[in-house]
């Protein structure tokens, strides 16, 4: 089965299963890692879903997400929004670090 890797806000690393066709937000929440709020759901309307993208080609950001992650006092040049990164078996050991909270 295909995995993702995350990383806390404490350093803890978590793998989890991941099933194509979820985002990496899904992923994580119903992984039980609560620390990503993911408030709007998935709407790519909050940026509560904030990672880093440690490793992988997890695409680039739309311009909804840029104007989001633009918001955000903690933005680097690896940040997404984990909504809208869809995962696909080419991400398969996908490394992501969630963000300090805005």
């Amino acid at each position: 089965m295909a995995e993702i890797i995350v990383t806390t806000r404490e350093g803890k690393e978590i793998t989890l299963a991941a099933k194509p066709g979820m985002s990496v937000m899904e992923i994580i929440r119903d992984g039980g890692i609560d620390e990503l709020l993911a408030l709007c759901g998935g709407c790519c309307s909050c940026a509560t879903c904030h990672v880093y993208v440690d490793a992988g080609d997890a695409g680039t950001a739309g311009a909804d997400e840029t104007d989001l992650l633009d918001s955000s006092d903690h933005k680097k040049p690896n940040s997404r929004l984990s909504c809208q990164i869809a995962f696909t078996d080419a991400l398969d050991g996908l490394k992501v670090t969630i963000a300090p909270e805005d």
